[in-house]
């Protein structure tokens, strides 16, 4: 059956509609019901005194309402819309002349509009995903579906909110992206037909994002290394991680930098500075690109500090020269080094493996003056000691 919708909405009628039992009344009436419409046909009443047609509607026990003029007797279909499914219409008929005087009402005709159309009968949660949650579902099998609508709350709220609207009935997959690492979401899905008719939704699923690594443990910095800190670490038990990023600040209240990628549980921060302290944090990265957090505490390196300079704990001068002795005050020296200064040039002597020196280039009348330096297995000098002076006499 053809249906059409050639009508105009008309005014209310009377309280005691005005009937002329002579007009033809309207017979033959039957109804297509669909989810928010419902079709008519009837047979159409040709008489010259016929202007149109009224239709009533009404649901339940209650009286029936004038809903639509027709304004034209050759007409025989019509549609009447914008109806809630799943209800019960009751439906009465009449001609209507020129001067708006009705006809005996036809027999009341019942249709019951059809249940809400079902979602999509299948959808699924691909979940473990970083920051985004992949649907799919199964393409819906009435062919006037034009769009799914996908719609996501969280577990503590009851409302829902639209996410998207992916068009094409064929269409089955829709990727939420980003969302809050290691969190909990609930989706449903509704389907859209051309007409603007929406489904029920479809059964609620859950589904969590993947988490962040965990954060890295057992993280060292070393204090005892010339010129290096070198930063170790616990490796990560997770199989997916794909490197460690490792970040660095002068103090441990600054703002951390990155500084180094590395495959390994280990770094090498090469530092050309003696006694420097550093502050450290180690992160691990999956292959997603997912972070883990940084350590609430850093871990401290420093660099080697040059020993302590020796003490000088006695000089003399006699005929054979002049005898220099210190004590070793840092137990890393493992030689020295003794610096002469006598008329304006600097010489040092190096080698030294004991605690004296004994100077025989001495020239009589001569003013020298001697420091000593320690010198640690790396090659690190210690500032010079404090400085003694002798003279050498004449005679």
């Amino acid at each position: 059956m053809a249906l059409m919708s050639g009508c105009q909405r008309g005014p209310l009628p009377p309280d005691v509609p005005a009937i002329d039992p002579n007009l033809p009344i309207v017979e033959n009436i039957k109804t297509i019901p669909d989810m928010t419409d419902v079709g008519f046909e009837w047979t159409p009443q040709y008489d010259e005194g016929v202007e149109g047609y009224y239709l009533y509607r009404g649901t339940g026990e209650g009286a029936l309402t004038r809903i639509a003029t027709i304004n034209d007797r050759y007409t025989s279909h019509y549609v009447d819309s914008g109806l809630i499914p799943e209800t019960l219409y009751h439906y009465r008929m009449s001609t209507f002349t020129a001067s708006k005087q009705e006809s005996t009402p036809s027999a009341v005709v019942s249709a019951q509009t059809r249940p809400l159309l079902d979602s999509v009968p299948f959808v699924q949660a691909i979940v473990g995903l970083p920051s985004r949650v992949k649907l799919l579902w199964r393409p819906h099998p009435y062919e006037r579906v034009e769009s799914y609508i996908v719609e996501r709350n969280e577990l503590n709220s009851a409302s829902w909110s639209r996410v998207a609207q992916v068009r094409g009935r064929l269409n089955a997959e829709y990727i939420d992206t980003g969302l809050k690492d290691n969190h909990m979401y609930r989706y449903r899905v509704m389907v859209r037909t051309f007409d603007g008719i929406i489904s029920k939704p479809s059964d609620i699923i859950e589904a969590k994002t993947k988490p962040l690594p965990k954060m890295i443990e057992g993280i060292q910095a070393t204090r005892t290394l010339p010129k290096k800190i070198v930063i170790t670490w616990s490796p990560s038990s997770e199989p997916d991680i794909s490197h460690y990023r490792v970040y660095r600040a002068p103090t441990s209240v600054l703002f951390y930098t990155f500084l180094a990628k590395t495959n390994e549980p280990k770094f090498e921060d090469l530092i050309n500075t003696n006694g420097a302290d550093r502050y450290y944090k180690v992160t691990a990265v999956d292959v997603d690109g997912l972070e883990s957090l940084r350590q609430p505490n850093p871990i401290m390196g420093t660099t080697l500090d040059v020993p302590l300079p020796p003490a000088i704990t006695g000089v003399r001068q006699d005929a054979s020269g002049v005898l220099l002795t210190w004590s070793q005050v840092d137990q890393r020296a493992e030689k020295f080094e003794v610096i002469k200064k006598a008329r304006g040039d600097t010489q040092v002597i190096q080698g030294i493996t004991s605690g004296q020196f004994l100077d025989h280039d001495i020239v009589k009348g001569v003013s020298y003056t001697y420091e000593v330096v320690a010198i640690d297995p790396y090659g690190l000098a210690s500032k010079a000691s404090q400085s003694v002076r002798v003279q050498i006499p004449n005679e």
